[in-house]
């Protein structure tokens, strides 16, 4: 079986959207994937080895992925827009996925700034089947929101995270409304530092667990 792989640019309300859509290598895909990269200001994009890795694991997982640039990064046009008009183009992406996938389930996920897009977007629309959101910053101020998404939840979190420490971000998980999941990864750093090939299976799994289970 070919896997599809499919580099496009969608419309965005900021202009074309650079993306990649790929399908998984071995079997029909159950699931479709929209997937938010870090920070643009910090040299995030849509081939950030921990979004790739995302990709990958979902992929193996049966999920038919795509990727993007938000608005002002590489080839996708517009000026970064402090996360609001960030979260407008991974709604655009849905909308793309959606009209080509109109049978399968739909969820987000993100890494890092990514994930507080991913969320926001989770915040909003209730249909999605679940979110992932991978190195969520939750030292940020701003995570009110978080509290909003309805929706099944799984965090992905590296035990030395300098963003999201593990002393602050139980608390905080613990105070979220269910459903939710939380899985660790031993880790060096925000960028799971020496432990890519565990936080990839772990993708793969939650990938995998399409009802919670």
């Amino acid at each position: 079986m070919t896997r599809r792989i499919e580099s496009l640019f969608i419309p965005g309300p900021a202009g074309k959207i650079e993306a990649i859509l790929e399908e998984p290598e071995d079997r029909t895909a159950l699931e479709a994937a929209v997937i938010c990269h870090p920070h643009p200001r910090h040299g995030g994009t849509m081939h950030n080895k921990v979004v790739y890795r995302l990709a990958r694991g979902l992929r193996r997982a049966g999920c038919v992925v795509l990727r993007f640039n938000f608005r002002g990064v590489n080839l996708s046009e517009g000026e970064y827009d402090d996360g609001r008009g960030e979260v407008e183009d991974a709604w655009s992406c849905l909308s793309e996925i959606r009209s080509r996938y109109p049978h399968l389930p739909a969820m987000i996920a993100g890494f890092s700034f990514g994930s507080r897009v991913a969320l926001r977007v989770a915040a909003r629309d209730g249909s999605l089947s679940r979110v992932i959101a991978v190195g969520f910053p939750s030292l940020q101020p701003d995570r009110g929101y978080v509290s909003e998404v309805t929706i099944r939840k799984v965090f992905v979190q590296s035990t030395h995270d300098e963003h999201g420490p593990r002393s602050d971000f139980e608390p905080f998980f613990n105070s979220l409304p269910q459903p939710k999941e939380l899985v660790w990864i031993a880790a060096v750093d925000h960028f799971f530092k020496d432990a890519l090939d565990a936080y990839e299976r772990a993708i793969e799994q939650i990938g995998r667990s399409r009802d919670g289970s």
